[in-house]
């Protein structure tokens, strides 16, 4: 892309909010200048580093996707039903304003955030079940959706390019782990890509190690992904009569609150209040954490929406139906590359340069574009070939 006047000019202005951005942050941090990308760029852009990946991650096929993936609850004709597309924007709003109040990057805030779940199968942690079990019964890792978030980011998206994202932001994405609960993280910092191609590996060997992120924004983001989602699904979960206001724990009802507005202004109060941001090298790394008389609660909460939420039958009703479609689907794409064709308007990845086409199994390539689908075209497919699909209720 040629250099234009416009953008020359706008180089300088760039320098300056650098400039600013290191006066304003906290010295804990990290800096626009400090991004680190996989190939060096021959343009410099006028856009800060970690504001360039926000947009790359918008931008990208996969975040399109989010419109029609569930979180919690699938097949449900009410528009006022969390999908996933609400829920990375409710993480990143969230995610921003802890990182504004203790002076973080809000910019490498928000595309770790944007980009933390967009590996999410169709239909959410089940859908990400069924194809671990599929994966496991064709010889390969199994699936986990922040594994393949990084995946489609830095290798899948542009026929296999991927959008070159830094590190800090992939790392964020990889590290997010909202579901494990933890009353504090503290950054593991100086990572480098190798390090990063590490714990990918460790984390497909072993999909319970724990890996903290490398950076205070990181560790934001996965705070911030359960203060987004514990009250958000009570509300759902209250609309669709699966339970009453009345059935939260008194006690957290007392300690954090009723509503999901009163619940995300307790945790995210409380999580400002008594996190450590150090402001020179003798104060360690710092932690992002609950008090923990709140983390108790929390904890507490998690596990009633567990219990009565996301363990309810009726959330679980259509799922045989599902997973019967995740393995007849999977074994359709197996037996159409093995018979070296497609279906009409199905590629199945074999658009995707040389280098994945070598070095990718089948198998690994009907993962790669099962987890890709919505929910819809998920369904769509499987009616295409023969299966009994669930109708929205």
């Amino acid at each position: 892309m040629p250099e234009t006047p416009s953008h020359t000019q706008l180089l300088p202005i760039l320098n300056n909010l650098n400039r600013i951005e290191d006066e304003r942050l906290s010295y804990a941090a990290t800096r626009s200048t400090q991004a680190v990308r996989r190939q060096e760029e021959e343009r410099s852009g006028y856009r800060q580093a970690f504001s360039l990946d926000a947009d790359r991650i918008i931008h990208s096929r996969a975040y399109t996707r989010y419109i029609d993936k569930t979180q919690v609850f699938c097949l449900v004709s009410n528009d006022h039903i969390t999908h996933r597309v609400l829920h990375v924007q409710l993480v990143s709003r969230i995610a921003r304003t802890i990182g504004r109040f203790l002076s973080l990057n809000e910019d490498l805030i928000e595309a770790i955030a944007l980009g933390h779940d967009i590996g999410h199968a169709p239909f959410g942690h089940d859908g990400e079940s069924f194809l671990a079990d599929l994966c496991a019964s064709h010889d390969l890792p199994p699936f986990q959706h922040n594994i393949q978030s990084v995946r489609f980011l830095d290798h899948l998206e542009r026929k296999g390019r991927g959008w070159n994202l830094s590190l800090q932001t992939l790392d964020g994405i990889l590290c997010h782990d909202g579901e494990i609960h933890a009353n504090q993280i503290s950054p593991n910092p100086g990572k480098s890509f190798a390090t990063l191609n590490q714990e990918l590996e460790q984390k497909k060997d072993d999909p319970k190690c724990k890996l903290a992120p490398m950076s205070l924004e990181g560790c934001v983001v996965r705070m911030a992904d359960t203060v987004a989602y514990i009250g958000r699904d009570i509300e759902d979960a209250i609309l669709l009569g699966l339970i009453q206001r009345s059935d939260i724990p008194l006690s957290c009802q007392e300690k954090i609150g009723q509503t999901n507005g009163e619940i995300v202004y307790t945790l995210v109060t409380d999580l400002i209040a008594n996190s450590s941001t150090p402001s020179n090298k003798e104060e360690g790394k710092g932690y992002i954490g609950f008090s923990a008389e709140l983390a108790d609660q929390l904890k507490e909460l998690k596990e009633f929406n567990y219990t009565n939420i996301y363990l309810h039958p009726k959330t679980k009703t259509n799922l045989p139906l599902i997973r019967n479609c995740y393995e007849t689907l999977f074994d359709h794409y197996l037996q159409q590359l093995a018979n070296g064709h497609a279906t009409e308007h199905v590629d199945i990845m074999t658009d995707m340069d040389s280098s994945y086409l070598a070095t990718h199994s089948p198998a690994a390539m009907v993962c790669d574009y099962i987890a890709g689908m919505t929910d819809d075209f998920f369904l769509k497919q499987a009616a295409s070939v023969g299966c009994r699909i669930p109708e929205k209720q």
